[in-house]
């Protein structure tokens, strides 16, 4: 089932430090606009590394699920990896039938790159927050 790695997600108290880091120390070429995402309560820049990106994520306000992390990690530091999968559904069934919990309603919902996604709790995934996200067909072309 699991697929691809599509993504680290790093939380940022600023995506624009976080950029400079990202360009300036380590070298990365290829840094995308950020844009906000208000319905998920971040902001959101990706940074394309040879074999897979970097997802930084800032909070949009106090209600953002970022903010939290942010309180105990206030510097920042990877929050997600994101995993791809063929069909979200089924992935989302065969999790539950696991055993591992889906946060939220269990519903996906339209994530950074525009497609399907769900989350799965750290508890049940050796302490990592993991997303699943439904491969879209144009992605790695």
């Amino acid at each position: 089932m699991i697929g691809r790695l599509n993504h680290v997600g790093v939380a940022t108290p600023s995506i624009e430090k976080s950029v400079t880091l990202y360009r300036d120390v380590l070298g990365a070429t290829k840094i995308h606009d950020a844009f906000d995402m208000p319905e998920q309560g971040v902001r959101v820049c990706f940074v394309d590394v040879p074999n897979s990106q970097i997802e930084l994520i800032e909070p949009l306000g106090d209600d953002s699920p970022v903010h939290g992390f942010l309180a105990k990690n206030p510097a920042g530091g990877q929050h997600h990896v994101c995993f791809e999968v063929e069909d979200i559904y089924a992935a989302r069934d065969e999790m539950a039938a696991k055993g591992a919990k889906v946060i939220g309603t269990g519903e996906p919902r339209i994530g950074a790159h525009g497609t399907p996604v769900i989350f799965v709790h750290p508890k049940d995934m050796g302490g990592v927050l993991v997303e699943l996200m439904e491969r879209p067909e144009d992605l790695h072309e």
